[in-house]
């Protein structure tokens, strides 16, 4: 399933190179979207190693291209 199927099916504005912050693991994490595999996003987690799968509605906030990812 492609990023496109997964934008059209979850109503996501998923895109390869898009931002994300994370929260369910109890803190914040931002994140960088690689790839979709499985109508599932392929994130890399700043500071860590490989790519990981996620739903596309669970935890994931969209980032603006323009946002600051530190709240003012």
């Amino acid at each position: 399933m492609t990023m496109a199927w997964v934008r059209r099916n979850y109503r996501v504005p998923a895109k390869r190179g898009g931002r994300v912050e994370y929260t369910g693991a109890g803190r914040p994490e931002f994140g960088t979207i690689r790839s979709a595999r499985g109508g599932r996003l392929m994130i890399q987690i700043d500071g860590s190693g490989p790519t990981m799968p996620f739903h596309p509605t669970w935890c994931l906030h969209y980032l603006d291209p323009g946002a600051s990812e530190v709240p003012l």
